[in-house]
C-alpha cells in the first residue's frame, strides 16, 4: 500500500462526510465504499468494513467498549453539539403523536392487562429495533437511513428506505395538519362560544392551516440542525404532559355511566362512585382486565406503530455530544421509557372515565360531557400545539431522503434547504386543503412504510452488513433479525387487511400509533 492513496483517502472522506449529520449535504455511499474496501489484512481487520485502518479500530473501540483513545475521524469530521437531555426530547416528541388520543379506546377493546402487555412488547421491540440501527451504523461507520440501505443492498436498497421514509411522513404530517384544520377551528368557536359560525375567516380551518404552517412550522423547519428543536420538542412534550394530568383528573370528575345528561345531584354522588342510585355497582363502571370482542384485533397495529421514530433515530444520534452507540442507546431507552409511562396511563385514565363508551378519539368523548368545559378546551389547545411542534421534527428526515435520492453528491446549500422545505409544506398544505380524501391512501402506505421502517429494513440492512465472519448467517443474533422481520410481514398483512375491511365495510376503526 503506497503513501499517498491513504493520504488521499483521509483527506476526501471528511469533505464528502461533511454533510452527512444533518442530512442536508451528500452522503456518497458509493465515493466512501470505493475508498474504503482497502483489506486490512496487517491489522486483523474484517475485509467487509468499510472505513480505513485509521478510523475503524478506534471508532470500534468507541462504540464497543468506551475506551478514550486520541481525537480521529469518526464518521464524519461533524462534531454533535446537542445534550444528552435535549436529545431524549426530540426523540420523545418523534415517537409521541396523535395516536394517543386512541388508546383509551385501543384498552377498552382489548382489557387494562393485554393493553398492556402488548404495549409492554411494543415498547421492547422498538428498543432492539433501535438497537439493530446503530450496531449496522457502527460496523460501516454511516449515520444515513438511506445508505445503509445502500451499504446492504446497493442502489435498490437506498431508495426504498428513501421512498419510505418520505411516505411515512408525509403521511404523518398530513395528518397532523388535518388535525389543526379540523379542531382549531372548533376550539376557537367553543371559546368564543359562536354556535352558528356566519363564515368568520378565523373558523375557516383552510386559512388557519396554512397561518399555522407559515407562522410556526416553516420558521422551526429551516432550522440547520434537527438539535436546535430540543427546546420546542421539551415544551410539546409538556403540553403532552397537561394532557395527561387533564385526563387524570377528569376521572375523578365525570360521572359513571356518563350517557344521561339529565341526571340530579343525588345520581351524581353515587355516578361518581360506580353504583347506580339504588346502591348497586353499575356494571358499565367496571374495568375489564381482559377482553376479546371484533375490534380487539385492530388493537395490534394501532399499538404496533405506536412508537414509530425510526426514521429520526440516525439524524439525533448524529448531533448528540459525545455520541457512542450506548449513548444513543441510552437515549432511545429512555424515550421510549417515557412515552411508554405516559401512553399507559392516558389509555387506563381515559378508560377508567369512560369504560365501553370511549370514543376513538378520546377528546370528542369529554366534548359530549361538555362541549364548553375550558379544562378540556385548554387541552386542546396544547394537543394542537403538540402535533404542530412535531411536524418539523417529523419534516427533517423527509428532507434528508429526497437530498440523498436526488442530490447526492451535493453539499449543505442554504437555497436548497429553504426549497426543500417550502415545496414540502406547500405540498402538504394543498393536500389538507383540497384532498383530505388522501389520507385514505396514506392510511395504506402507513401501513406498508412503517413495518418496513420499524421491523423489516433495520432487520434485513443488519443481516446483510454485520460480516458473516463476525456473525454468520446461522447464528442466534442473526436468526433473531430474521424473525424480527417476520413479525413485520405479519403486522404489514394484519394493517393492510384490516384498512380494506375498513374499506368495504364504510367504517374507520384501523389506524396507525402516529
Amino acid at each position: 500500500m503506497s503513501e499517498d492513496k491513504p493520504a488521499e483517502t483521509v483527506e476526501n472522506t471528511p469533505a464528502e462526510a461533511s454533510a452527512i449529520p444533518n442530512g442536508k449535504g451528500h452522503e456518497p455511499g458509493e465515493e466512501i465504499s470505493a475508498s474504503a474496501k482497502t483489506p486490512l489484512a496487517e491489522d486483523g481487520e474484517n475485509p467487509n468494513r468499510t472505513e480505513n485502518a485509521d478510523t475503524n479500530l478506534p471508532e470500534s473501540q468507541e462504540f464497543l467498549s468506551g475506551v478514550e483513545e486520541k481525537k480521529t475521524t469518526r464518521f464524519t469530521d461533524f462534531e454533535g453539539k446537542t445534550s444528552f437531555g435535549m436529545s431524549v426530547f426530540n426523540l420523545g416528541n418523534a415517537i409521541m403523536g396523535s395516536g394517543i388520543l386512541g388508546l383509551a379506546y385501543a384498552m377498552a377493546n382489548a382489557g387494562v392487562v393485554l393493553f398492556l402487555l402488548l404495549l409492554t412488547v411494543v415498547a421492547v421491540l422498538s428498543s432492539y429495533s433501535i438497537h439493530l440501527l446503530l450496531k449496522s451504523s457502527g460496523i460501516v461507520g454511516i449515520r444515513a437511513y438511506e445508505q445503509l440501505g445502500y451499504r446492504a443492498f446497493g442502489t435498490p436498497g437506498k431508495m426504498a428506505a428513501g421512498i419510505a421514509i418520505t411516505l411515512q411522513n408525509i403521511g404523518a404530517m398530513s395528518s397532523y395538519l388535518y388535525i389543526v384544520k379540523y379542531e382549531l377551528p372548533l376550539v376557537i368557536q367553543a371559546f368564543l362560544k359562536v354556535d352558528k359560525p356566519a363564515g368568520e375567516w378565523y373558523l375557516n380551518g383552510n386559512y388557519l392551516v396554512i397561518i399555522v404552517s407559515i407562522a410556526v412550522i416553516l420558521p422551526l423547519a429551516l432550522m440547520k440542525q434537527l438539535g436546535y428543536l430540543g427546546y420546542t420538542s421539551g415544551f410539546s412534550l409538556s403540553c403532552m404532559v397537561f394532557f395527561l394530568i387533564a385526563v387524570i383528573y377528569k376521572k375523578f370528575n365525570v360521572p359513571c355511566p356518563f350517557t344521561d345528561f339529565s341526571f340530579n345531584a343525588t345520581s351524581t354522588t353515587s355516578w361518581m362512585n360506580g353504583t347506580d342510585p339504588g346502591g348497586e355497582e353499575d356494571p358499565a363502571c367496571i374495568p375489564k382486565m381482559a377482553n376479546l370482542n371484533s375490534q380487539t384485533a385492530y388493537t395490534i397495529p394501532i399499538l404496533a406503530f405506536a412508537f414509530v421514530c425510526h426514521p429520526e433515530v440516525l439524524p439525533i444520534y448524529t448531533e448528540l455530544r459525545n455520541a457512542t452507540k450506548k449513548k444513543m442507546q441510552h437515549v432511545a431507552n429512555i424515550s421510549i421509557a417515557i412515552m411508554y409511562i405516559m401512553y399507559f396511563l392516558a389509555a387506563l385514565f381515559g378508560y377508567l372515565t369512560f369504560y365501553g363508551a370511549v370514543e376513538a378519539e378520546l377528546l370528542h368523548t369529554y366534548s359530549r360531557v361538555d362541549p364548553y368545559d375550558t379544562l378540556i378546551l385548554c387541552v386542546r389547545v396544547a394537543v394542537l400545539t403538540a402535533v404542530t411542534l412535531t411536524v418539523p421534527i417529523v419534516l427533517f428526515p423527509v428532507r434528508r431522503a429526497i437530498q440523498q435520492m436526488a442530490f447526492p453528491n451535493k453539499t449543505f446549500y442554504w437555497p436548497r434547504h429553504i426549497a426543500i422545505a417550502f415545496v414540502l409544506l406547500l405540498f402538504i398544505n394543498l393536500l389538507v386543503i383540497f384532498a383530505p380524501n388522501i389520507l385514505g391512501i396514506f392510511g395504506v402506505i402507513g401501513a406498508t412504510s412503517a413495518p418496513c421502517l420499524i421491523f423489516i429494513f433495520p432487520a434485513v440492512f443488519y443481516i446483510r452488513i454485520v460480516p458473516k465472519e463476525e456473525e454468520p448467517l446461522r447464528s442466534f443474533p442473526k436468526i433473531l433479525a430474521a424473525c424480527f422481520a417476520g413479525i413485520g410481514f405479519l403486522f404489514m398483512t394484519m394493517s393492510l387487511s384490516f384498512i380494506i375491511i375498513d374499506w368495504t365495510t364504510g367504517t374507520s376503526k384501523a389506524s396507525s400509533g402516529h
